[in-house]
């Protein structure tokens, strides 16, 4: 499972200056779901401490057959999403926030690993994801999603038009995270990391978590909730996932973390 929430969440700042007290507006920067799903903030999405990964989880008859009615259904009413997992994050709408005008672009491994694996490198991301090293090691954690069924898809998070995150946007009930939980149809993980300290500590963390929930409800209307994991020892994460309208559901063992389960729900996202 991807990491639930990493750094960029975690809006915190490197090691070095770690020496202030944490901005609960900003998560540390941890993935955010299990690998690809360990994911930091969630359970880091470590590559060789065991976790599980998003594809391992095989889908049994029954969840089949649910999908497959729901993509009948779909496809007798013109749902834009008839056929697919999850809808492409690269076709939904921009979003205006405090910060800036928002996008989340899928992942191009040729164009964006280079980027994405300096960030793994970061000491307060690789604290959570676990994927510092060269290159390979980042391209090993996101190849199988780009190349897999579309339950997981890595993006890159747009701000002005300067890439400074990245998110895994996932079928959480798809997920190894399910084992965990009780999953919903249609549960939607988000996992996430700031990168780069320049966008760390000014409460980006909390901003764009509340955007990505909000742009995945809306995107994805069969989706009735967004569900993270941050590592429950990673409190600017969790207060980050807190202040962005998640609500704290319980702590859920998984492989290589004691983690906070974080829900936000659409019937109270007007309210929280």
């Amino acid at each position: 499972m991807p990491p639930a929430d990493a750094p960029a969440e975690s809006d915190t700042a490197p090691p070095e200056a770690a020496d202030a007290p944490p901005d609960p507006s900003d998560a540390p920067p941890e993935p955010a779901g299990p690998p690809p799903e360990p994911r930091p903030g969630t359970a880091g999405p470590g590559t060789g401490t065991g976790t599980e990964d998003t594809l391992d989880l095989k889908l049994t008859e029954e969840l089949l057959g649910l999908i497959g009615e729901d993509r009948r259904r779909a496809a007798a009413t013109g749902s834009a999403s008839s056929g697919e997992l999850l809808t492409d994050p690269g076709t939904w709408p921009g979003a205006t926030t405090g910060a800036g005008v928002f996008h989340l672009v899928p992942v191009v491994l040729e164009r964006d690993l280079a980027l994405i694996s300096r960030w793994m490198n970061d000491p307060a991301v690789a604290a959570f994801w676990e994927l510092a090293g060269p290159d390979s090691v980042t391209a090993d954690h996101i190849g199988p999603q780009l190349e897999g069924d579309g339950r997981s898809i890595p993006c890159l998070g747009v701000l002005d038009g300067t890439p400074m995150s990245y998110w895994e946007i996932y079928r959480a009930d798809l997920d190894p995270l399910a084992r965990h939980y009780p999953a919903r149809l249609h549960d939607t993980g988000i996992h996430l990391l700031i990168g780069g300290v320049n966008h760390r500590g000014k409460g980006l963390g909390t901003t764009l978590i509340r955007t990505v929930a909000d742009l995945a409800l809306d995107n994805l209307p069969r989706s009735g909730r967004v569900v993270a994991e941050p590592d429950l020892r990673n409190t600017p994460s969790v207060a980050a996932f807190l202040s962005a309208g998640f609500r704290f559901s319980a702590e859920v063992n998984l492989p290589d973390k004691r983690a906070a389960l974080m829900i936000r729900d659409r019937t109270y996202r007007d309210h929280l």
